[in-house]
């Protein structure tokens, strides 16, 4: 090929590359200018660091970026802040507050401190939450609970954070798609404990008290405690399977339900659900555990100073604990990738909530 035609072509290649850069260029501004308000004049002078624009502006314009996925220019980049985001779904439920306190020390001790994020039904959403650690340039997020546990729940505020990869540890089992990495006590493992234990103390109409139908937990639970049941000789009925939300009250109104439908023991998915449970079973008459059992989960903090003391499938938190502060810090020092789950193993702790069947 002579000099000159390859020399035109490599100037039209160079051409068309800077029209690409130009267009995605123009794409980027457009995106920054609509999500924070302002003109694309506005997004270009914040990113060629010039002046006229208000400190407000150009935090807004920076965040923008963060938040959609765009990286920052080299010289507005920064470091992150020594912080990290803690995310709790809610406080009512005492182990969620129990794995906050293990996993908030972990991080002081490490040097980070942990901004504590509470949900509330009607309140900030997690999307919301993220924005703003987002915006405070934290170094990592640690989720306690979330809509990653709930198959029918929003997850798209999850992209943002794989994004801008922002180390990032979920506590509770997650719907398949979203690849965090995870920390989970084993709930099919949880579920046959319970059963079991029970079996052996005569119980055959055996009653599950589960949190909602998308609920992840709540599906490994019911997907180990169908074939156990089947092998024992006792196939679980419809029933005695009752859905509800992880409180007190909502487990009173389902355990009514089990007890109806002739239930002699109930395994619930949280201690709060077993405590309304005890308190449905002296509402109908029945002692517990003279007349019925009762089996919880967590085994959170008081539930040995309850009355009955309640038997209940104990998370090894403090193990849990230590796990997610080390694969947090990993992910931060960039020596492990996101994606697996650990499952740990679960233990049966007897109190006097479960007695033989009458």
């Amino acid at each position: 090929m002579p000099v000159d035609r390859r020399s035109s072509l490599a100037r039209a290649c160079g051409i068309l590359q800077v029209l690409a850069y130009t267009e995605r260029m123009s794409k980027r501004l457009a995106e920054v200018a609509r999500k924070v308000g302002v003109s694309e004049a506005t997004v270009s002078r914040v990113l060629n660091d010039k002046p006229g624009v208000s400190d407000a502006t150009r935090q807004a314009v920076l965040t923008a970026l963060d938040v959609l996925g765009y990286e920052r220019p080299t010289k507005l980049r920064g470091e992150r802040a020594r912080l990290v985001g803690l995310v709790l779904p809610e406080l009512q439920n005492p182990i969620f507050p129990a794995l906050a306190e293990i996993i908030g020390g972990g991080l002081t001790q490490n040097g980070y401190t942990p901004l504590l994020c509470t949900q509330n039904a009607g309140g900030i959403t997690e999307s919301d939450y993220i924005d703003l650690l987002l915006q405070q340039q934290v170094s990592g997020v640690i989720f306690l609970g979330g809509n990653y546990s709930q198959a029918d729940a929003a997850h798209e505020h999850y992209e943002r954070l794989r994004q801008v990869h922002l180390p990032t540890v979920l506590v509770n089992a997650r719907i398949d798609a979203l690849d965090f990495a995870t920390v989970s006590t084993d709930d099919g493992a949880a579920a046959e404990q319970a059963i079991q234990h029970l079996h052996q103390l005569g119980h055959r109409r055996i009653g599950l008290l589960l949190g909602p139908l998308d609920h992840i937990p709540s599906q490994r639970k019911l997907a180990a405690a169908r074939p156990l049941l089947e092998r024992l000789g006792t196939p679980l009925e419809d029933s005695l399977v009752v859905r509800g939300l992880y409180s007190l009250e909502s487990g009173q109104a389902g355990a009514s339900r089990l007890f109806a439908a002739g239930a002699t023991a109930i395994v619930c998915a949280s201690d709060p659900l077993a405590l309304g449970a005890v308190r449905a079973a002296r509402r109908h008459g029945l002692r517990v555990p003279g007349d019925v059992s009762v089996v919880g989960f967590d085994d959170s903090f008081l539930m040995s100073c309850t009355e009955p003391p309640l038997t209940t499938v104990r998370q090894p938190i403090e193990s849990m604990g230590r796990t997610v502060i080390e694969l947090l810090l990993s992910q931060i020092a960039g020596t492990t990738e996101p994606g697996d789950e650990l499952l740990f193993e679960p233990e049966l702790v007897l109190r006097a909530s479960t007695g033989p069947a009458a």
